[in-house]
This record gives C-alpha cells, structure tokens and sequence, in this order.
C-alpha cells in the first residue's frame, strides 16, 4: 500500500511540474527561444517554418500573426529598465536611436494585447513620424495624461506592454544572432 500512495505522489508531482515547466514555456519562454535584451523579449523564430514547439504553442495560444523572420522582427516588453511592471499609474520615457531598418513601430497596448481606448486616438509611434533630436534621440513619454512632445496615453489602473515591430532589419542575420540588439529603446520610469 505504502508503495502505491509514493507512485501516486511521484505521478502527481512529475505531472505539476512537467505541465507547470510547459506553461511557463509557452506563456513566457526562455533563454533559447525567446531571449531577452534589457526589457525586450523577442520570439524570434515565430516567423520561421523552422519554429520549434514552444514558439508554435506561443503563437497558436495567443492568435499572432508573427512577421516572416526574414521581413523582420518583433519585441515586447511588459517591464521596464529595472525590471519592474509598466503601469498606467506611472510615466516612463522611451529613449531610442533611429534604427537601421526600412520601418519600424512601437505600439502600446494593455496585458491583454489590446489597443487602449483614448481620446488622442494616439496607440503607436513609427519612424516616419518620430522627430530626431540634436543629441540623435528620439524620445517618447508614456503617462496617462497628456505631456508634450511624443505622448503615448497609458490609460488608467492596467498593466501595459509596448511592442516594438522592425521591419526589414538591414541586418537581420545579425538581429537574430543578437549582435545588434544593443540597440532596443530603454525605458525608463520617470515618476509614479
């Protein structure tokens, strides 16, 4: 009897753990499939018909619809420069250099992924409108009420995620390999 209720432990056990350890995978990722730079997260064989399971269950979960990886590359990030929740609650100021692509965005949207309502009608930023300035910036400030300059609108009491989408990487050999990477946008919280 003893030996029966250890197996049924173990199987309990192994079981948590091994759909436990796939959940995480899938929902979150790791190291090798979806590496992380600061606070970007790139799933970066989701365009490839090469994509392992994990990226596969990733996509087929949450219903994208991943860039080729040979067009470009998409990043996202729910946390900014020192690890902590975006919130609607606080600003932050996205700091990037023009990137060495065709076009790029950088969309915000709410832990559900979905766009968020505001009055400016304002959810992105792209290359072709973002102005550099004379220290070779461009900068964007995210808050819930309006600022001047680059203002995205957070909205009120949610988590957030911001994705950054690169079209056309003059590199993208490099960008897989994360030799490039340096490069992402910081965010930086600048009061709460």
């Amino acid at each position: 009897m003893r030996n029966l209720v250890n197996f049924l432990l173990f199987s309990a056990l192994s079981l948590a753990l091994g759909l436990g350890s796939a959940y995480y995978s899938v929902e979150h990722g790791f190291a090798l499939v979806a590496p992380s730079i600061g606070s970007w997260k790139s799933w970066v064989n989701a365009g490839s018909l090469t994509a392992d399971p994990y990226t596969r269950a990733h996509i087929a979960r949450f219903g994208d619809l991943p860039i080729t990886s040979g067009s470009g590359l998409t990043f996202m990030a729910s946390v900014d420069g020192e690890g902590r929740d975006l919130s609607s609650a606080c600003e932050y100021e996205i700091v990037a250099r023009p990137a060495s692509a065709v076009w790029w965005s950088i969309a915000l949207y709410d832990s559900d992924g979905q766009l968020i309502p505001n009055k400016a009608g304002r959810h992105a930023f792209n290359s072709q409108n973002l102005t550099v300035l004379p220290d070779g910036t461009q900068r964007i400030t995210l808050a819930p009420n309006a600022r001047p300059g680059h203002w995205l609108p957070s909205g009120e009491d949610q988590d957030l995620m911001l994705v950054l989408r690169v079209i056309r990487p003059l590199s993208i050999e490099q960008q897989r390999q994360g030799i490039a990477f340096e490069g992402l946008p910081s965010i930086q919280r600048v009061s709460c």
